[in-house]
This record gives structure tokens, sequence and C-alpha cells, in this order.
């Protein structure tokens, strides 16, 4: 579990960064053709959001929490896909700030799901021993 969690993780941080450094450039009205590139970089992180969810879950981490972060995994690509039908107009600002807060606590919600798994205390098979798994 310890190896799925690292890949996840690094992952999530590396789609996160590229999400990061699109989405600035499009807020600056640069580099629009990488939209593309931004929407997969998204699903990817997702993807690996609910990984680490599932790892969670197996882990033991709490199951409220596995669950919040499995709903906002749908909140995440829907927003993306439908926001430039939101609020159109001058107005639309309100929905692209929303779109960077939702991603930011995706990316955070990652964060504390693998912080949390290895902080997890599981039981050593062999020993019937608890050791920490970080």
């Amino acid at each position: 579990m310890k190896i799925a969690t690292t890949i996840a993780h690094t992952l999530l941080r590396l789609t996160a960064l590229i999400q990061i450094v699109l989405g600035l450039l499009f807020w600056t009205g640069n580099a629009l053709g990488l939209i593309p590139i931004h929407v997969l970089s998204g699903f990817i992180l997702v993807l690996s959001l609910w990984v680490l969810a599932v790892l969670a879950a197996l882990a033991g981490v709490n199951r409220g929490f596995v669950a919040l972060v499995i709903v906002w995994g749908f909140i995440v690509p829907i927003l993306g896909i439908t926001q430039t039908q939101l609020l159109p107009g001058p107005a639309h600002w309100v929905i692209e700030v929303l779109h960077l807060l939702v991603g930011l606590a995706a990316i955070g919600q990652g964060e504390g799901l693998a912080r949390r798994i290895r902080q997890v205390r599981t039981p050593n098979p062999l020993t019937r021993d608890f050791t920490h798994s970080g």
C-alpha cells in the first residue's frame, strides 16, 4: 500500500503543479491552446485523488472524509467542464475563482489523505504487533 500511496500522491502533486501553472497562464490570456492538456491533467488529478481515497478507506481512514473526497472528485470535473456556461458575462470571474478554490481544495484533500494513510497504524501480520506504516 505504501508504494501505491506514493505513486498516487506524486501523480497528484505533479498534476496539481501542471493545473496551477496552466490555470495562471489561462487567467492572463495566454496559452489557451493548452486547455485540452489542462482538462486531461485535471482528470488525472481526480483519478489520483480517487486512488488515494480507496487506499485511505482500505487503511481505515475516517470513512466520512473518504466519502467527501470521492464526492468532491465528481464536483471538480463537472465544474471544470461546465464553467464556461456558468454566469457568463462580466461576473464570470466568480466562477473562475470558484473553479480555482474547488481545485485547490481537491489538492488539499489529496494531501490530507496521503498524510492520514501514512499515519495509520497497521498490524504487522508476522508479529501481530502494531507498527507505523509510514
